[in-house]
């Protein structure tokens, strides 16, 4: 199984019948020791890992990017060929919020756009967060500096990753070295492969 199919079979690591933008996500999610709030439904027993399929297809989706000098090989991000992998949870919020942000993949890019029609990167990062509570600033170089800092080394499923040298690209992190993104004029809202970037910032919001 290719990298990108992991990677799609983990876009929607928020489920447990939860509702977000019109969209019923259904299957296992898991926080300890957080108020999730709004996020999952009251009462609902979770496990320690999450495991779950996608609602829709992202085959094709994948946005062609050319590669950017200094950023990291392929192989920084490999894991296990599985549909059902199961993968730590660090923040529940940010999962959902990448479950969110899966439902406007095929959505155009255009500069400045907020949503829900079309999107800029950072718009997009900002929109899927508001659909679960947290209020992230508008620009990459804002969100760069919100959220807690995360080493590359803890790296997580939601994690808001700020891009290239200047920080002037953000995305989700979705799983198996892909981000969810806008990427930019002519490309829909889809995966991306992180090693075509240099990491300037990771966030993680909760």
């Amino acid at each position: 199984m290719t990298r990108t199919a992991r990677a799609t079979a983990r876009l929607c690591l928020v489920a447990a019948t939860m509702s977000l933008a019109g969209a019923i996500w259904a299957g296992p999610a898991t926080a300890t020791g957080i108020d999730l709030g709004e996020v999952l439904p009251a009462g609902l027993d979770l496990p320690m890992e999450v495991s779950v399929d996608l609602p829709f297809d992202l085959d094709g989706l994948i946005n062609p990017t050319e590669d950017v000098a200094g950023g990291f090989g392929t192989g920084s991000f490999a894991g296990p060929a599985s549909l059902a992998a199961s993968v730590p949870v660090a923040s529940p919020r940010a999962l959902a919020a990448l479950s969110a942000a899966g439902t406007q993949v095929g959505k155009p890019y255009e500069w400045g756009a907020t949503g829900p029609v079309a999107y800029d990167c950072s718009g997009l990062v900002q929109w899927a967060f508001r659909q679960v509570g947290v209020t992230l600033p508008r620009t990459t170089y804002q969100q760069a500096r919100a959220g807690s800092p995360v080493p590359i080394g803890a790296l997580q499923p939601g994690d808001v990753i700020v891009l290239n040298r200047d920080g002037s690209h953000v995305g989700i992190y979705a799983g198996e070295g892909m981000i969810l993104n806008a990427y930019d004029r002519g490309y829909p809202v889809g995966l991306t492969p992180l090693n075509r970037f240099s990491i300037f910032s990771i966030r993680r919001f909760y």
